[in-house]
């Protein structure tokens, strides 16, 4: 009988802290997705939503937009390529962009042993990125295409797990990879890789986003004032980060160790570091120019100059940063 009460109480308990809600957040154990990690182990999306989180990890954007529009998600911690395809195929009723996540950390990595000194060498390789579609996808087969390279015929582009090309690379069994971090890191210090092209290269200024946040756009709807105390969330994180990288590296490694089942070597947390930058603020212009890529690689239903209109919503990012200012 006391056993039933216990239970009894402790789901009251529960209703009381969470309001009897919940958030379905999608991300990926990925360094790129770092509030998200930090996010699980400190408790900061909860605690200004006054919601329960219910983290889900996905491989990479393509399966986690599909559960955003079944439903089953309400944000998604994403790369560009997957949020701008599923904005598109449903004539933007799926989502809305309403934060920045991270910019740059991603790279074209070969085999170091391979004596490749140009892109012409390149011919006849085997490659591969995390999966079809997604930004790293759009990144190495725009790049190959604009180097004169025919996909699957000149050089082949495998989609796999990032874990599945980190051990193929290494085993040899493939010639190069497009992945974000920490796996390009990895596959460097690890795998005997090299880096052929870190992609901040080929942007302005070296600013691109990589992982952005989006909203399922029937939550946002019924659901602003959660919205915004989410972000509100996210902000203080992404500064946090950026105020106290020794310590988020740490806590980054930790949420990694639980879904990997390995923490990475702290010279990888290093080096992998340096290629990001924690932001909430999204690369507006590269997001646009990453949608006329895909378009030319064909990834993308009916699209033109209007076409992404209304896929931002930062208005209420701006409203949070104006009230956090204000507190200050």
């Amino acid at each position: 009988m006391k056993k039933v009460f216990l239970i009894f109480l402790i789901l009251i308990l529960t209703k009381d802290v969470f309001g009897g809600k919940k958030i379905r957040v999608a991300f990926f154990p990925n360094f790129t997705h770092a509030q998200a990690l930090i996010g699980m182990e400190n408790g900061e999306y909860e605690k200004q939503t006054g919601t329960k989180i219910e983290w889900k990890a996905f491989n990479a954007g393509p399966s986690a937009m599909e559960a955003l529009l079944s439903g089953e998600i309400d944000f998604a911690f994403v790369g560009t390529n997957p949020a701008i395809n599923a904005f598109l195929r449903t004539k933007g009723a799926s989502l809305r962009i309403i934060s920045g996540v991270a910019n740059g950390g991603a790279s074209f990595v070969i085999r170091g042993d391979l004596s490749i000194k140009n892109e012409i060498e390149l011919k006849g390789k085997n490659f591969a990125s995390p999966e079809f579609g997604n930004t790293q996808d759009v990144a190495l087969k725009y790049w190959l295409r604009s180097k004169g390279f025919e996909i699957n015929k000149d050089v082949r582009v495998n989609n796999l797990k990032n874990p599945d090309i980190y051990l193929l690379f290494k085993k040899g069994s493939l010639d190069g990879a497009w992945v974000p971090e920490p796996w390009a890191t990895r596959l460097i210090q690890e795998a005997n890789g090299r880096v052929f092209i870190d992609e901040r290269s080929l942007w302005p200024n070296g600013d691109f986003s990589t992982s952005i946040l989006v909203v399922r756009k029937d939550f946002l709807d019924k659901n602003i004032d959660i919205v915004e105390r989410f972000l509100k969330a996210h902000v203080i994180i992404t500064e946090w980060i950026n105020r106290n990288p020794d310590v988020a590296k740490k806590m980054i490694n930790r949420s990694i160790e639980k879904i990997l089942y390995k923490p990475l070597p702290d010279k990888i947390l290093e080096e992998a570091f340096t290629k990001v930058k924690f932001t909430y603020k999204p690369a507006t212009n590269s997001i646009i120019e990453s949608a006329k890529r895909a378009k030319e690689l064909k990834y993308l239903p009916k699209y033109d100059e209007t076409s992404l209109n209304e896929i931002f919503n930062l208005f209420i990012l701006d409203k949070v940063l104006s009230e956090l200012r204000k507190n200050r």
